[in-house]
């Protein structure tokens, strides 16, 4: 096996964990909304639903990513992710 189907084999493997998503995503290998599809895939789709809505997110012109307390959350609008923020620090 050459080198370089050695290093595409390893890519495809690490599409199947978050560590390796991430790794992807930060080696612009993968998409920020490729990596939201996967996970969501996974999570029988729950990863590629707004966060605060439901809607369901199709492609990257209809993500809107935020950190929040560390945590990126996925949203269909900058709207609904600082409702989102709010409900989520309102019993704090």
């Amino acid at each position: 096996m050459k080198k370089s189907e050695i290093s595409e084999s390893e890519d495809i493997e690490k599409v199947y964990s978050d560590e390796g998503r991430d790794s992807l995503v930060e080696d612009d290998a993968m998409e920020p909304w490729e990596q939201g599809f996967m996970e969501g895939a996974e999570d029988d789709g729950q990863g590629a639903k707004c966060r605060h809505c439901g809607k369901i997110l199709m492609g990257p012109e209809s993500i809107f990513e935020k950190e929040i307390d560390g945590v990126v959350y996925r949203f269909c609008s900058e709207e609904c992710a600082e409702k989102f923020e709010e409900e989520l620090h309102k019993n704090e």
